[in-house]
């Protein structure tokens, strides 16, 4: 649905859903914090969650909902203008439930996303295929180590590399819908692993574990299997790969929004497929 400026197409509203509810074990972050809430923790001045909700609304997103079950969190975003999606067991069932609200196209980011840029927002959009129902960021190991030397990150390997998870998800239309479905069973299933090696397909598991597999080729077969099109879109920026799931990833996070003054610098930012109201 995305497409870069310039080029014409129907111009397409979009929301934004930011994940923020409690997985039920005590959050390091938090915890060090002495905050209910990851979400609520400050970087440079402001919560986590109120960063990540700036960057959303200087993208030119004017809609955007937060998942919670903490009061505290709830309160901040309500405060912020942001509609309020009950939180359900899983991720993938909170977005189940905001996507039933809210409809396609959807970004899904989390509130733990405390660098959060418009212009990565920006990029993800203009850079994901036209004719794409659901697109993942994702970032390749040198990008990140460039941006963030020492970043501890989780990695998988593809044949054109490593690649890191951006916490940055489109879910372009109503056929999206088969993906959530599939993110759910693969969360019901994560201790049963030969359930979702049935349900993706063998041929594809062994293709991969040959190391033959390109990341765009994993993500498009994936979405072969439930009948949708997905694809993979490389994020610019290495950053865009470091949420804060780690103490250290936040005294990081404090000194890059720091030196950056991020708070001056969100300024808004329009697509020319887009819009956002």
């Amino acid at each position: 649905m995305a497409a870069v400026a310039g080029k014409k197409g129907p111009v397409v509203k979009v929301a934004a859903l930011v994940l923020a509810g409690s997985r039920g074990e005590a959050d390091l972050v938090a915890r060090a914090e002495g905050v209910t809430h990851k979400a609520l923790v400050d970087v440079a001045g402001q919560p986590m969650l109120a960063r990540v909700i700036a960057a959303l609304h200087a993208a030119g997103i004017a809609r955007v909902a937060v998942a919670a079950d903490d009061g505290h969190v709830i309160a901040l975003a309500q405060s912020l203008g942001a509609e309020i999606v009950a939180s359900a067991e899983t991720p993938g069932a909170s977005v189940a439930r905001a996507f039933a609200i809210l409809g396609g196209p959807l970004l899904v980011t989390t509130a733990d996303h405390g660098l959060l840029r418009p212009e990565w927002v920006w990029d993800f959009l203009g850079d994901a295929p036209p004719d794409c129902d659901v697109a993942v960021l994702l970032a390749q190991r040198d990008t990140v180590e460039t941006a963030l030397s020492g970043s501890r990150r989780t990695y998988l390997s593809f044949a054109d590399g490593d690649w890191s998870g951006c916490n940055m998800f489109l879910l372009a239309n109503s056929r999206a819908a088969a993906a959530i479905d599939t993110w759910q069973m693969v969360e019901r299933n994560r201790k049963r692993p030969w359930r979702i090696a049935a349900r993706l397909g063998i041929p594809t598991l062994l293709t991969y574990l040959a190391g033959r597999m390109t990341l765009g080729h994993a993500v498009r077969r994936l979405g072969d299997r439930v009948g949708i099109e997905a694809h993979a879109v490389a994020a610019r920026d290495g950053l865009a790969a470091v949420d804060i799931d780690w103490p250290e990833d936040l005294v990081d996070a404090r000194r890059i929004a720091s030196a950056r003054c991020d708070g001056a610098r969100l300024m808004p930012i329009r697509s020319a497929r887009y819009h956002y109201s």
